[in-house]
């Protein structure tokens, strides 16, 4: 495949409006789920990013952007299971903070706290988001931006509770989410591409809920949680792909094949890199084809592969 240029992709110091329209383009990459191509733009994109960061005045939206490129990277290398997401989330954090930007700093903080959820630090990435989703709220919501970042937080904090085996509090945070997904409006504002991932609807929070339930151990509450939601909901490719590969996880641990080899082949059906390049996925599909390989879709998921 060719590589997915930005019109702003030129040559030469690059402005703050150009290195902002280079990220957002990159995250529509990303909401396709091209993992590939984003995991050989990272370098360009993150030297771009440092570029304009020295040629720019010494701004809080110099150093969101900077976070936010940043976050990118971290989302990227998390999927793919590079060990370099450690540091870009560092480097989120620090960036965000420089910016003293809440939406900026939730953003890193919700990054930083999946590489921690995922190196078994549970408890460490649930109290870091917290912290994150109290200085949203400090803000007031007043803004649907605002307000949408904190449900999104709200979720994040709520997964990591739940993998921590805090499970009331994990239940707690989602009903708050709940509440104030419900009063954002239908058709919510683009946010900025430095706070692109902290959109939530009431459908984002639902698809959340699957993953809290899930990450408690419930897989039927799990499908409870899922029945009625339907890919068109989400707005991405990435998105409805992972509405149907949290649900392979909940029918994995419901020990039922073949209704998660459909899902994953679903999954795949919008964004292969989802389940082909996303390691913790891949693993799952590698694990189904191998233990079951007389389930219907093992053979075509194992070619997929």
């Amino acid at each position: 495949m060719t590589r997915s240029r930005s019109p702003s992709d030129a040559a030469g110091p690059l402005t703050r409006g150009q290195l902002a329209a280079q990220l957002q383009h990159r995250w529509r990459l990303y909401d396709a789920g091209r993992l590939r191509d984003l995991v050989e733009d990272l370098p360009g994109l993150l030297a771009n990013a440092h570029q304009a960061a020295a040629d720019s005045a010494d701004e809080p939206a110099t150093w969101a952007l900077l976070a936010g490129v940043y976050d990118l990277a971290t989302e990227v290398l998390h999927k793919v299971g590079a060990a370099q997401a450690r540091v870009t989330a560092d480097r989120a954090m620090t960036y965000a903070a420089r910016s003293e930007d809440p939406l900026a700093q939730a953003t890193a903080a919700r990054s930083l706290g999946i590489v921690l959820r995922h190196e078994g630090r549970e408890t460490v990435a649930q109290r870091l988001t917290t912290r994150a989703a109290d200085r949203l709220e400090q803000t007031g919501l007043n803004d649907p931006a605002q307000a949408s970042a904190y449900a999104s937080t709200l979720c994040t904090t709520a997964y990591n509770s739940a993998m921590a085996g805090r499970r009331e509090d994990a239940l707690a945070m989602m009903a708050q989410a709940r509440e104030v997904a419900v009063r954002l409006p239908e058709q919510m504002p683009a946010l900025p591409p430095t706070v692109h991932r902290l959109q939530a609807t009431p459908a984002q929070v639902a698809l959340y809920d699957v993953g809290v339930r899930w990450g408690r151990g419930d897989a039927g509450a799990a499908l409870a949680a899922g029945r009625g939601l339907r890919a068109e909901q989400f707005p991405t490719a990435e998105r409805r792909a992972r509405l149907h590969t949290d649900l392979a996880r909940a029918h994995v641990l419901r020990q039922e094949p073949e209704p998660a080899i459909a899902r994953l082949l679903a999954a795949y059906q919008h964004a292969p890199g989802e389940v082909r390049d996303r390691t913790s996925i891949r693993g799952v599909a590698v694990e189904l084809v191998r233990r079951h390989r007389r389930t219907p879709g093992a053979r075509k998921l194992a070619a997929l592969l």
